[in-house]
Parts: structure tokens; sequence; C-alpha cells
């Protein structure tokens, strides 16, 4: 019991030693405040926010925007790259087109994106989409296209519907590479919304952070930071568990 403990805590070691000398700094008077605001500091501006209920109003607009703008993403992403990924025809007509539009940063297309859509929801949904769909997009189109081809044929010798080929054979073949494309598109989710948020927002965390900018209240700005990264990190926990759960068959993804 005494082990599982220390090998659960292990990753958290680096983090909490991080924040003591962050702490203890900031009390020796080394760090000051307006330039990095003490953890305590942090948490007790926390506690205010929470206390008056802002914080959990803010979180949860941001919450509902990065969820939107994933399932979007990841579903045109996903619908993407199934279609070239089993179509030749489908991958000359429309792959040059994408990676062309990969090319271009889309945070660049904040501007253009406010001038379409003001800064209403449609404007951080479109850009955390873009941001999504493009991870998902090239992941699943090479699991696709990386799935044993004998697998593929010995499913079709033994008689197998191209929907049963699909759903037994393509895309659990393909799925540890589809996982890498959600991870990492989890991390352009939260990017994505950040920039949105403190450039085209009238609510959400990011939005908290700029009027908190404005005001010289740095505690609060570090907060919506952190937040930011807790955040980040439980959506990178429940790919993995997801992936876990999913990919149980898989040599590499059992736990030992």
């Amino acid at each position: 019991m005494r082990t599982i403990l220390l090998t659960k805590a292990r990753p958290w070691i680096l983090p909490v030693l991080l924040v003591a000398a962050w702490q203890a700094a900031a009390s020796a008077g080394l760090i000051p405040p307006y330039i990095l605001p003490a953890p305590s500091a942090v948490l007790g501006a926390a506690s205010g926010l929470i206390a008056s209920g802002e914080l959990f109003d803010h979180l949860l607009v941001s919450s509902a925007r990065a969820l939107g703008g994933f399932v979007i993403g990841a579903t045109i992403g996903f619908a993407f790259g199934f279609l070239n990924g089993v179509s030749k025809t489908s991958e000359e007509y429309l792959d040059t087109t994408l990676q062309m539009i990969r090319n271009v940063p889309h945070l660049a297309l904040i501007p253009l994106v406010i001038l379409w859509f003001g800064i209403e929801e449609q404007s951080k949904l479109f850009l955390v989409a873009l941001g999504v769909f493009f991870p998902i997009y090239i992941n699943t189109f090479h699991g696709i296209r990386t799935v044993d081809r004998q697998l593929i044929e010995m499913g079709r010798i033994y008689g197998l519907s191209s929907r049963q080929l699909f759903w037994r054979v393509i895309l659990p073949g393909a799925l540890p590479s589809i996982f890498v494309g959600v991870r990492y598109a989890l991390g352009i989710m939260w990017l994505t919304l950040i920039v949105a948020e403190t450039i085209a927002a009238s609510s959400g965390l990011g939005y908290m952070a700029m009027q908190a900018r404005e005001f010289l209240l740095v505690d609060v700005v570090v907060l919506g930071i952190t937040i930011y990264a807790l955040l980040g990190k439980l959506a990178d926990t429940a790919a993995r568990l997801l992936e876990r759960h999913y990919l149980a068959w898989h040599p590499s993804f059992q736990v030992h």
C-alpha cells in the first residue's frame, strides 16, 4: 500500500518542491509581490473569488467553450482523417488543401475572426475547433494508414463486411495514434482558449486575468494561469484514462 502511494505521489514531488521554493523565496523578500506574488497570496485571491462566486462563473464559461470547441473540431478532424485514410481519391482531392490551411497559424486569424463573429461565443468556438482539428485529423489519418495490411486482408478473408472491418480491425489499430492526437489537441485547446479570451471576450478565465491586469492584481493573474495549467493536466489525465481503458488489449498500454 505504501509503495503504491509513493508511486502515485512521485509525479507531484517536483511541483510541490517548486511551489515550496517559490513560497520561501517570496517570504524572504527575494521575489517582489508585484513581480510574482507568493502562493499564499494566490490562494488568498482564489478564496476571495470563490466566496463571491466569480471564479466558478468564469470557470464554467471557459470549460463550456473549451469542451464545445473540442467536440466540434475533433468530430470534423476525425471525419476528414477517416475519409482520407480509407480513400486515396479523397486524399488526392482534400489533403493538399488541408495541409495548406494547417500551415496558417490559427491564432493569426484572430483579427479576421473578430470581424466575422465579433467577440461572441462563435469566435472562441471557431478558434478552438480550428486548433483542435489538425492534431486529430493528422493522427487519425496516420493511424488508419498504418494499420497492418495483413490484418485487413485477414478480416476480408474471414468475410467481414466493411462496417465490421472498420469496428473490429481498422479503428482498434488506429486508436493509439488517435489518442496521441487527442492529447495533443487538448493542449492546443487550452492554449487557443487562453489567447482568445484575453483578446476577445467579456467573460471566462482569460477575461478575468485581463481585467486583473488592468487593476494590477498580479495574484489574480497568476491564479488564472495556474487554473489553466491545472485544467490542462486534468484534461490530459482524463485522456490517458480513456487511452488505458480502450487500449487495454494493447501490450504497450497495459498497467503492470
